[in-house]
């Protein structure tokens, strides 16, 4: 009997199926967002069909990869409707609570000044927010 040289195979084709599926597996391994403990597969499927004369074979061949799935993220949004335009909103808020304000902080120089000027913009409203006033200036 011959022997058979899977490289071989559909004139190689089955060696670059199954090395594109293991740089997926390997890059499925090394992503944090999937659990380290799940078990990964390359699966290669030769099914073989022949003709009444037994004289021709087809072989259908498939690879396929099992991979670990990412895990889930969670996040919050705080919904409801502006009394004054009537429109609905949603806004993510995390893990902070609801209706619970946010404050930036403000990098500063040794003597505690804001190293470029002592005003922030509020990403929310747009306000601008001016730290000499809060100081006495």
């Amino acid at each position: 009997m011959n022997t058979v040289n899977l490289h071989d195979i559909a004139g190689g084709a089955l060696n670059q199926k199954f090395e594109h599926s293991f740089k997926r597996v390997v890059e499925n391994l090394q992503d944090v967002n999937t659990p380290y403990k799940d078990k990964r597969q390359i699966v290669i499927t030769i099914t073989f069909e022949q003709n009444e004369q037994r004289d021709d074979v087809l072989a259908e061949i498939a690879v396929k990869e099992k991979l670990a799935p990412q895990g889930k993220l969670l996040t919050r949004f705080g919904v409801g409707k502006d009394l004054r335009t009537g429109k609905v909103y949603a806004e993510e808020h995390g893990n902070q609570l609801k209706g619970q304000m946010s404050i930036n902080t403000v990098e500063l120089d040794a003597e505690g000044e804001n190293q470029e000027d002592d005003t922030v913009i509020d990403t929310q409203t747009g306000e601008i927010i001016d730290f000499r006033k809060a100081k006495g200036e």
